[in-house]
């Protein structure tokens, strides 16, 4: 009898092709969908065993009422006719088997369930030496995709098969939001394909999409075709059509073609090509657009404007706008991997032009790296360069940083015995810049030593910790002039000790606040810094700039970012946080931190000869709280005062509040004063909200706003609703395009059909961007951390 299973699994496999496109970034929430299912579970059913990989291993075993034949020719197995192999169990009220031909039919309440479906059917019969088997008026569900669907009947013919009459949806039986029918499908499990014919899907019970024929893989072997394509609508586009085709050139590497039509800007094609080997991985992305029909509208505009405001006029669009990317990594060995971050756009205005994103106002540069790198575990080391392209049509290209051509650095640090740790930070690396002559470069050689004693017990940490610090130039000679006019100096240097001190305390108390046991902490710490003055006027500035003061600036031993700069100092920094620690399950209650540095000396390092020296005495307060007010309304704030001018130089407050499962508001403010001049830098308030109002219906919102400017940088306002198996959402948004505040309004809808796809645009990926906690696992969610060659960001585009 087991060669009877040969036809089961056939619904499973044609109900999983019409899932072959589902979204799968992020698991589909079913919460809405009712427990019954198309076909309920089979309460006669056994336990099942084992898994689909083991079934051709184990026995099948058959029991029933009564049988009647004998062996070699007809048996008629009568009443409650059960056969079970592993996971697999089927039903009938009758079973035969003719020996000699070798057919089988199953007739009444024919029922099979395993791991991955149920179905129940009329009636099934076949021939095993023929390997021919059809199932008459099946119903189905699916375990894991919740899909279900039926069809009239179902043949299969050795690898060939067909469904006549099919039907395909994730929502209730009873309750079809949208379903997919197709009057035939065939089959061909050999090569993977599925071709429907005269499909339709409704959405309830109008036909939306109606596809005379077409081809789908039924498994998971990646084929070449059309997936969704994406349509919008602007007012800077126009009519915006964007189709992906998918090439599969290979099992390690693809291509994805892109054309794009926009009726207002001409016909774009885009273009990605991945690879992957045992050792590495890589993607290429490409972009062109020939003769921008934006460019040739805009040109009389745009030039004046350039003019009027003395933009550089090499800025300007160009006719053919493209990009290229490429992002790979090569692992060399089990130390040692090269990684490669390359970038290029065509024009200083493509980033704007091509980009809905408010955070792209802030990207000034487009950034690429080359290089090795490696990590041992207790060294790390890097080869690289760096380039990078102007992404900020108002700015010159004097304003981008030096690039690194190359660079080279290796830190170390180790353990000496019980009571020591030693280490070094070196990196050497040759600057130049896109404008050669208007700013030369140099070589620049840091190379920092230190060795450390850290004592400690379980309340107090003591490290006193020495330092050397050297950095050498070979300058070029148009450079050494600037900076010393008539006595040009190729070969400046700066060598400095560095000590200091930082040391701890922990004082731990159980306290009962509001019916609850918690501990309370107090931890106050002291880091003292000493480094002498040395004269660095002629050394010049390649990377390095003053560092935000915050509360992590509080223990640093340089207030300066790059090595280009060494502060002295003669500080002491005094510093206490308390936490209230609930003990049930060790989430804080309250957290407060403040700290100040009191400065014994003038520290007279600065950027030039002309920067203010900072003068003696005491910094601003650094304070900074976090109060959870209950298990959903968390509070947060920081604040900076500076007595010396007796003003606030940065004050912000944040809140967040969860509604039931799924809901959040949040709100922000933000202002920050230069303490260096004291002008304002910046003052915004954010609110953003997602509000369930029912469990299907909720709204969304955010209100993003520059106080400073008197300007909104962007305004969502949107509904959502969500049922069983189908989605909507409709949103408004209006946002700041440019850097000369000229806004764009657009209107967007998404529909998604679950466990199918989605039509129209992302619109969900912009608000997970837009309102923090949208996902709510994304307040959790803790980036990896990664290697890299010392930035801070993994993008490609910068801000100043």
């Amino acid at each position: 009898m087991r060669p009877v299973f040969r036809l089961l699994p056939l619904p499973l496999c044609i109900a999983l092709s019409l899932t072959a496109h589902a979204d799968d970034d992020r698991p589909l929430d079913w919460s809405l969908c009712p427990v019954q299912d198309a076909v309920p579970v089979f309460a006669d059913a056994p336990v099942s065993t084992g898994n689909p990989e083991e079934r051709d291993l184990q026995n099948t075993d058959l029991a029933c009422d009564s049988t009647e034949g004998v062996m070699g020719g007809t048996v008629m197995c009568r009443g409650n006719v059960t056969l079970q192999r592993g996971d697999q169990f089927l039903h009938a009220d009758s079973l035969s088997f003719d020996a000699e031909n070798n057919t089988y039919t199953a007739d009444g309440n024919v029922r099979y369930q395993d791991s991955g479906m149920r179905m129940v059917a009329e009636s099934a019969h076949g021939n095993q030496n023929a390997d021919t088997h059809q199932i008459n008026d099946v119903r189905y569900q699916l375990i894991e995709r919740r899909g279900n669907g039926g069809a009239d009947s179902i043949r299969m013919e050795g690898t060939q098969g067909a469904l006549m009459g099919s039907t395909y949806s994730t929502c209730p039986p009873n309750d079809r939001h949208w379903e997919l029918r197709a009057d035939q499908i065939d089959i061909d499990t050999d090569s993977g394909f599925g071709t429907a014919r005269n499909a339709t899907i409704r959405v309830g019970k109008v036909p939306v999409l109606y596809v005379p024929w077409f081809k789908f893989p039924i498994d998971d072997r990646r084929v070449t075709g059309l997936l969704y394509p994406n349509i919008s609508q602007s007012n800077r586009n126009g009519f915006d059509w964007r189709q992906p085709i998918y090439i599969n050139l290979a099992p390690n590497y693809d291509m994805t073609l892109e054309p794009r039509l926009m009726t207002k800007r001409g016909l774009m094609l885009n273009t990605e090509f991945r690879y992957l080997t045992p050792t590495g991985r890589g993607e290429f992305d490409f972009g062109y657009l020939p003769s921008d029909d934006l460019t040739s509208r805009d040109r009389d505009e745009e030039l004046a404007e350039f003019i009027e405001e003395g933009y550089p006029l090499e800025n300007r669009r160009k006719d053919n706008r493209g990009r290229f990317s490429f992002l790979g990594r090569q692992n060399i060995n089990r130390t040692w991997q090269a990684r490669a971050n390359l970038n290029w756009i065509s024009d200083p205005r493509y980033l704007e032009d091509f980009n809905n994103n408010v955070d792209s106002l802030s990207n000034y540069r487009v950034n690429s790296d080359l290089g090795v790198y490696g990590r041992g575990r207790h060294w790390d080391a890097g080869l690289m360069a760096d380039y990078y392209q102007l992404a900020d049509y108002t700015l010159s290209e004097l304003r981008l940083p030096y690039y690194r051509l190359p660079r080279a650095y290796f830190n170390w640090e180790q353990s000496l015995g019980q009571w020591f740790t030693a280490g070094v930070h070196t990196e050497a690396a040759r600057f130049q810049h896109i404008d050669g002559e208007a700013r030369p470069g140099g070589t620049r050689l840091d190379l920092k030593p230190y060795v450390s004693m850290p004592l400690g017990g379980a309340s107090w940490f003591v490290t006193p910790t020495l330092a050397w610090r050297y950095t050498g130039y070979r300058l070029d000679d148009e450079l050494a002039e600037n900076l010393n006019p008539g006595d040009p100096e190729t070969s400046p240097s700066r060598s400095t000790p560095i000590s200091s001190l930082d040391a701890g305390l922990y004082f731990d108390r159980n306290i009962r606040f509001r019916g609850e046991d918690y501990v309370n902490t107090l931890e106050p710490r002291l880091f003292y810094l000493n480094v002498p003055y040395r004269n660095q006027d002629n050394l010049p500035i390649f990377d390095t700039g003053p560092m935000t003061f915050s509360w992590g600036q509080l223990f640093r031993d340089n207030r300066f970012s790059g090595a280009d700069r060494q502060a002295d100092a003669n500080q002491l920094t005094l510093a206490v946080t308390s936490r209230l620690i609930r003990e049930s399950d060790g989430r804080e209650k309250l957290a407060v931190s403040l700290g100040q540095i009191q400065y014994f000396d003038d520290s007279r390092v600065g950027l030039s000869s002309s920067t203010p020296v900072l003068e003696s005495g005491r910094s601003a307060w650094v304070a900074d709280t976090t109060y959870a007010v209950n298990d959903r309304w968390s509070i947060g704030a920081s604040y900076q005062w500076d007595p010396k001018f007796g003003r606030e130089d940065l004050a912000s407050l944040r809140t967040r509040y969860l509604i039931g499962d799924d809901g959040i508001v949040n709100f922000s403010y933000r202002y920050r004063r230069d303490a260096r001049n004291g002008e304002d830098l910046l003052e915004q308030a954010d609110l953003s909200f997602l509000y369930p109002v029912s469990p299907s219906w909720s709204l969304v919102g955010r209100y993003y706003y520059s106080i400073q400017d008197k300007q909104m940088l962007e305004g969502i306002a949107g509904v959502q609703w969500d049922s069983c198996c189908l989605a909507a959402r409709l949103v408004a948004r209006r946002y700041v395009r440019n850097r000369t505040g000229e806004m764009n309004d657009a209107i967007q809808l998404e529909i998604e059909l679950k466990g199918l796809g989605s039509a129209g645009p992302d619109t969900e990926s912009r608000l997970r961007r837009a309102i923090l906690g949208y996902y709510r696992e994304d307040l959790y969610l803790v980036p990896p951390p990664e290697v890299r060659s010392g930035d801070d960001d993994d993008s490609p585009y910068d801000s100043p």
